[in-house]
């Protein structure tokens, strides 16, 4: 603030940051300036959320757990951020080799000069591309390539992300719901041997939810549940 009052015209006259500049190399490459590399940085920092929801194994590991813990009767047991925690770390263990492999094709070698920005965020997402290849299904790309106006693919490299994305996102909902009806059958046939003993006692006014929950408990902890259906949610991802 001294500086400004004292010396107004020397602030002013002062220039200020360099603008956006765009290199051409030899080779037809371009490079951006520092300043714009870091704008489209923090600009990805806000859809990293959105990213790791809908292009990872987040989806089918949270929707899985939320239906096994309605199937349990315990709708707030485990607590939401007990759930969505374990669906985070579960997903960094799945996602574990694709990105390390991300990183040493794409980040690494820009890092070090090696790649430009364009090449290295091919190099990038390529990785992703193929783990989203491996969980979707041939009829959902084809639904969004129709939708889209695309016609049919060579191979797999020619589906563009615009038509992977939401072709992978309907995937692991479909799946998520089938392994979550799997899970709920067990509990669905607890609660009716329950209901049926109350009734042929005579106890109507005794709710079967009530006495089937300490069963349900009871079954899945014999049977070591959360290992069963981490390790099942964990495996189908590397079939």
């Amino acid at each position: 603030m001294l500086v400004l009052l004292l010396f107004p015209g020397a602030v002013m006259g002062t220039p200020g940051l360099p603008a956006v500049t765009v290199e051409t190399g030899e080779d037809g490459s371009q490079t951006y300036s520092v300043t714009l590399q870091i704008l489209v940085l923090m600009t990805a920092l806000t859809v990293l959320p959105a990213l790791v929801l809908m292009m990872t194994s987040f989806t089918r590991i949270v929707i899985v757990l939320a239906i096994l813990r309605q199937a349990m009767g315990t709708p707030q047991t485990p607590p939401n951020q007990v759930l969505i925690g374990l669906a985070l770390f579960l997903t960094f263990f799945i996602m574990a080799p694709v990105i390390d492999q991300a990183y040493s094709d794409g980040v690494r070698p820009y890092l070090d000069g090696e790649l430009a920005a364009e090449a290295a965020v091919e190099a990038t997402v390529e990785p992703v591309r193929e783990f989203m290849m491996g969980q979707v299904r041939e009829n959902d790309i084809a639904t969004f390539a129709r939708m889209g106006g695309h016609e049919s693919f060579n191979g797999p490299e020619d589906v563009p992300l615009s038509v992977l994305i939401p072709a992978f996102i309907t995937s692991e909902l479909k799946t998520a719901f089938i392994i979550g009806f799997l899970l709920y059958i067990p509990f669905v046939i607890i609660d009716l041997v329950v209901a049926s003993t109350l009734m042929s006692m005579g106890m109507l006014m005794l709710s079967p939810m009530l006495v089937s929950l300490p069963f349900k408990i009871m079954l899945f902890v014999l049977v070591d549940g959360w290992s069963l259906v981490v390790g099942t949610l964990a495996s189908s991802f590397f079939v």
